[in-house]
């Protein structure tokens, strides 16, 4: 298989990119790499959520083009750089969640169904404790509208549609990179349906209005349900269950479109490009920097031994690329891309321990009262027992010391006994929602993604400009001079 070319394919093409804003969907990273590397692309239509152009225009000037990201782009267009991005970019207030994505405007419809090359799904909510509903009309309904509007492009090329490793539950030893029948499910419990789901959430809805219940009941039952739902059939959380059923809607539906099926990991701030260290929004390890560095995380539940899959946020754009060419230039049956570094580079829990001591022992965070913040290895508590009885020595016996004296002094200690109820429930819930990737014990097979890079390697004029080889990365350095220092000067603040 020949790849050719990179730099010649983007010529002159027409790209539509959905979920327009924020640092996981990758599309900001995606965006400013076409257009610095391939400023003869014909045109990116940004498909963002807003409630007209004037605010789709805002959104594009403010979380788009607007951010520090852009400041290379900006030095290499000087002065023209407005021009170009109007002349570039027009981005398109729709939704996702409705037939031919929300687009009211007829003209502009038919123009996207006529010109477009290349169709990239990057909208996803990537909350793990996302309300049900929510999270179905998203990333389930919102990749069967997004084959549907595929299907009437005339000239499309591919399809890309980005979903998550994780999508593989807490299965352990190596997850290969299969895909998902339709209704197929974890635990091999039958009846999986995404109609009877859709359904079940209108029903839950209806009677919660009916009971009269407020928005915090409702967002509180939405994200019970999608849980209890996502359990029945084998799946952790509600996040993962919805990614599992939008693949298994592209699989479904494409009939003939050429699509590929994107499967980052852990995605973490930019290794190179455009420079080392961009991130923009807060997830799950760097969540655990953040509250290390400011003296918040005192002990960290999970198996330091345990692999945790990362991927710096510009390689997994330089495969996305990679794997559009080679779908639109060698149609083949559906590809799924494993994009990850556990079994190429390995990095483990305990690397992370180290690294984090290491740097905020060395720069520290300053609080807000101009003090340094004094870092100690955490306690490590390596089972649930353990988590179990650490909680319940630490903060159960004196929550129920707190019942009984407010009970006697006529509820005299009722806000100090809620404030430290809730805090504790908050706590457990997320113990309980992100238990299975703090034991995690699997990697994710990355054999088609491999084969990439060997094509890449062997055939893409400009494979230095796309390199997505997790090998090329010393962890110790990316973590200790690039990541927690991107951390440090994009999210601390």
């Amino acid at each position: 298989m020949e790849l050719g070319s990179a730099l010649r394919f983007l010529d002159n093409k027409s790209i539509l990119v959905t979920g327009g804003t924020g640092f996981l969907a990758k599309s900001n990273i995606f965006v400013e790499k076409i257009l610095r590397v391939q400023p003869n692309v014909k045109k990116l239509y940004l498909l963002v959520r807003a409630a007209d152009y004037k605010s789709a225009i805002h959104r594009l000037h403010h979380e788009i083009v607007g951010k520090d990201l852009f400041r290379n782009l900006k030095e290499k267009c000087g002065t023209n750089f407005s021009s170009f991005i109007s002349q570039k970019i027009t981005v398109i207030p729709g939704d996702l969640t409705h037939q031919d994505l929300g687009l009211h405007d007829s003209d502009l419809l038919q123009l996207l169904c006529k010109e477009l090359d290349v169709l990239l799904n990057l909208a996803a909510t990537t909350n793990f404790d996302e309300r049900y509903d929510v999270a179905l009309d998203l990333n389930t309904l919102g990749a069967k509208y997004v084959v549907d509007f595929a299907k009437k492009c005339a000239k499309l090329q591919v399809l890309v549609h980005v979903s998550t490793a994780y999508v593989s539950g807490e299965r352990s030893g190596l997850i290969v990179e299969n895909s998902y029948r339709m209704g197929e499910t974890l635990n091999g419990v039958s009846g999986l349906d995404v109609n009877i789901e859709k359904q079940v959430v209108e029903d839950q809805l209806h009677l919660l209005r009916l009971q009269g219940a407020s928005d915090k009941d409702i967002t509180i039952a939405m994200k019970d349900l999608g849980i209890q739902r996502a359990r029945l059939y084998g799946w952790p959380n509600t996040y993962v269950f919805t990614k599992a059923m939008g693949e298994m809607m592209v699989g479904e539906l494409k009939d003939i479109i050429p699509a590929v099926i994107i499967r980052p990991t852990i995605v973490t701030s930019t290794y190179k490009e455009p420079f080392p260290g961009w991130v923009e929004g807060i997830r799950t390890i760097d969540s655990l920097a953040v509250g290390y560095a400011k003296g918040k995380l005192t002990f960290f539940l999970g198996d330091l031994e345990a692999i945790v899959d990362v991927i710096p946020a510009d390689m997994v754009v330089n495969a996305i690329i990679v794997a559009m060419i080679a779908e639109a230039r060698h149609q083949q049956p559906q590809t799924i891309y494993q994009v990850g570094s556990s079994i190429r580079n390995p990095l483990r829990y305990s690397n992370l321990q180290d690294y984090g001591f290491r740097y905020f022992t060395k720069n520290p965070w300053i609080n807000k009262d101009g003090k340094p913040v004094i870092v100690s290895k955490v306690t490590v508590m390596n089972s649930m027992d353990s988590f179990q009885r650490y909680m319940a020595f630490r903060y159960l016996l004196l929550l129920k010391g707190l019942e009984l004296a407010n009970a006697a002094f006529c509820h005299f200690f009722q806000g100090v006994y809620s404030n430290l109820n809730r805090k504790i429930n908050w706590v457990m819930r997320l113990v309980d929602i992100y238990r299975p990737y703090l034991f995690f014990n699997a990697t994710f097979d990355d054999l088609n993604t491999e084969k990439l890079r060997m094509t890449a390697r062997t055939s893409l004029v400009e494979n230095d400009m796309f390199y997505f080889d997790p090998k090329s990365i010393d962890w110790e350095d990316y973590f200790m001079n690039i990541h927690i220092p991107g951390i440090v000067k994009y999210i601390f603040e």
